[in-house]
Formats: structure tokens, sequence, C-alpha cells
């Protein structure tokens, strides 16, 4: 498992044994793409883990995007192909110059529904949910059989009004696992979705349930080989706050093994109101913690670890990061004999790069791990160009936090 430097963002890649990719989220930003600029080339650091294919194209197996917010899809366009495989444009240019295919996407209706109910979606989740559309309508075409690499997508939750019905071969309920990847079963891999929740026939709930950030929830369980010598628990919640961590708690607590983690993603980076309803800005140290919120967060295994991707978390009113949030989840890892880390501090905050852990030997090391293949790297001035124009077109990235949230 592969922790990018990204900010108050998502981009994670996990790496099978045998080299199959699943990227979770994306956040690539304008800086980042920019050789004069100091931010961590993460984008470099993502193809240098990849393989190619025959034709020299450079792959993900999956990408799944747990919500479209911009700091969880920012860079799609720039850095990862949409459309037909036909179509793709790139094979005569340089490797680092071509774009990234997406062998298989993993995505959920019902979230993009809920985060386009109060904000206009950024461009880069428009494309990535335009791409999802073409791809459910191939896997309508050919009756969910048949679909070839580039092509495929897994629905993670049924869609409301019945959407999803007549493509079930391809959705993902909440509750089942995952045992595919790039539609071949696994035995290094299996995922249980514990979430996007369900549209609710409330109105109240269903608008709770928006405003704490629906997100696809994976609880990962990870092989060191097909032998199965050591297997460890990914827990990735996107942003997911408060009020689905209570549900998912009230859900599960009489059989809490399938929120057992032995790595855990913060949820919305490090964020206060992923543990409470409570505003720190104005109830202070008084704010206090949902215990049912923190019970479901808290099922981690002996040894196990806690990471934040977020920026550098400072003793502020900044959220997130939450510096309050911060001392709850070093408290959950402290009482397991484990650790908590912060992508933004690793090794340190002058100079962060990928934080990564590697399931071998009953363990979960904390590990580097060179290039998967040497890819040459060269920003050319047509990449440049393109990346300044989409962050110019895109917001500002808030390196110091969002106080919004305090």
């Amino acid at each position: 498992m592969t922790f990018f430097p990204v900010g108050n963002g998502g981009m994670t890649l996990v790496t099978l044994d045998g080299g199959r990719t699943i990227l979770i989220d994306c956040n690539i930003t304008g800086a980042a793409d920019d050789p004069k600029d100091s931010t961590r080339d993460v984008a470099k650091d993502l193809r240098e883990r990849l393989k190619r294919d025959k034709a020299g194209r450079p792959f993900v197996d999956v990408f799944l995007l747990t919500h479209p917010d911009q700091d969880h899809c920012r860079g799609i366009q720039t850095h990862f192909y949409f459309g037909k495989p036909a179509d793709y444009p790139d094979d005569k240019k340089a490797d680092n110059e071509k774009h990234i295919l997406i062998q298989e996407m993993w995505s959920s209706p019902i979230v993009f529904r809920r985060a386009s109910v109060g904000h206009t979606l950024c461009k880069d989740a428009k494309a990535f949910n335009t791409e999802a559309k073409r791809r459910v309508e191939v896997a309508r075409s050919k009756k969910c059989s048949g679909i070839a690499e580039g092509d495929r997508i897994q629905i993670l939750g049924e869609d409301e009004d019945g959407k999803t019905d007549d493509i079930l071969a391809i959705v993902v309920k909440v509750d089942q696992d995952i045992t595919k990847v790039n539609g071949e079963t696994s035995k290094l891999f299996k995922a249980r979705l514990l979430a996007p929740l369900p549209k609710s026939d409330d109105d109240d709930e269903e608008e709770n349930l928006r405003k704490n950030h629906s997100s696809v929830i994976l609880n990962m369980e990870l092989a060191d080989t097909t032998a199965r010598k050591t297997v460890k628990n990914y827990l990735n919640g996107g942003d997911a706050e408060v009020l689905i961590w209570e549900r998912l708690w009230a859900k599960h607590k009489k059989a809490a093994t399938v929120l057992e983690y032995d790595l855990l993603e913060t949820p919305h980076h490090c964020s206060w109101h992923t543990l409470s309803w409570d505003s720190r800005s104005e109830l202070g140290d008084k704010a206090k913690v949902s215990p049912d919120a923190k019970k479901a967060l808290s099922q981690i295994r002996e040894g196990g670890r806690i990471v934040s991707g977020s920026a550098p978390i400072k003793d502020n009113d900044c959220d997130p990061p939450s510096y309050a949030a911060k001392q709850e989840y070093e408290g959950i890892a402290s009482g397991a004999k484990g650790d908590f880390f912060c992508t933004g501090e690793n090794p340190t905050e002058k100079n962060p790069s990928p934080l990564e852990f590697t399931v071998t030997d009953q363990k979960l090391k904390k590990s580097v791990r060179g290039a998967v293949v040497d890819a040459p790297y060269v920003m050319t001035k047509s990449m440049v160009d393109e990346a300044a124009r989409k962050a110019a077109e895109s917001e500002a990235v808030s390196k110091g936090g969002d106080t919004k949230y305090a």
C-alpha cells in the first residue's frame, strides 16, 4: 500500500503480488506537475510503480473513486485516458507523455447523485462520470459478459429507483464482497463493501447522509502471496463523517469483525467531524466525541497502523486536518501498540515522500520499495503547458486546511 503525499486529498495505490494495481482516488495538482515547483511530483511516483501493457501503455488495473470531490479526482484528465481503448491516441509519444489507461473503473452512482445536490461537480469529476456512463452502456450492450479491458466497470452500491436493476451482474451491493480485480478472481484480494449507505426514503435522513460526505467505504483483505500465509486488512473510508460511522457501528457492533483493520486511512483527512457532531470552534475542548463513531473506527488489531492522508497536522484551529482528531487516533493506535502517521510529515514536513507498507512475514512492514518498472520521466513543454492550464481552471489547494469545518 503506497500513500502519496498529496496534502489534504486522497491518492493510494494497492499493488498485489504479481503486479495488479488498484488506485484509490487521485489528487495531482498543477504545482506537483510543475518541474519548477518544489511540490512532490506524485505523478512521477505513481508512473514508476505501474506496469506497461504489450503496446507499452502505462495502466492501472482498477481505479476506485470513493467520491467526486476535487481533492479526490484532481488531475485525472491530465494523466489518465478516458474513451474507447481502440481510440487511445498516445502510442507514438514518449512514455512519460502517455496517458494512463484504466482497465476497470469502480464507481458509485448514488455517491455521485448525493455529491451533485449541494455543489457543481468539477471538470475532473464530470469527466470520470461521463466515462463511467460510457462503460455502463458497453456493459448493457454486452449483457454484462465478455467486456474487455478498458471498457470494464464495477458499480459499488445499487442506484436509486431501480436504475441498476438490469445490470446487477456488475453491481456489488452493500455488505457483499468484491473478489475480482480487473475481471479476474484473486486469492490475494477481497473487499467488503460497507458503504455508501442506500438511499433513504426519509428526506431528512437522506439529507444528513449527503452532508456527512457519502463515500465508498471498503475493508480490503490483502494477502502476501496466493498461499495466504499473511493476511492484513486495510480500511479506507473516503471522506465519510460522523453519521456514516455511527450507522456502521449500529449495524455491525454485534459482528464487529467486519470493521477490523490492520491499516486505517483516517476518513476526511483526519477531520474532527468524522468523530464528532460538535464544533470545536464553538465549544473548544468541551466538544464531545461520538462514542459510536469512535467505536466503529477503533476496531484496530494488535500492532495496527493509522495513516492521515493530509497536510501536516498543527496544534491550531484548522480542520481538516484536526489536531484534536489526531490525538484521538493516536490514542486508538497506542492502545493496540501501533503507530500513527501523517503523509504530509513523512519522513519530514519539508520533504514528504510516499509512505509504504508491505504485507509479509505475519507483519505489516513500513517499507521503502523501488519502482516496479524503470520509466524515464521528463516533463516536456507540452505537459507543463497542459498542467498550467488545468491548474488555472481548478480551485486552489489550501495547504493549511479548511477552517470552515472547525
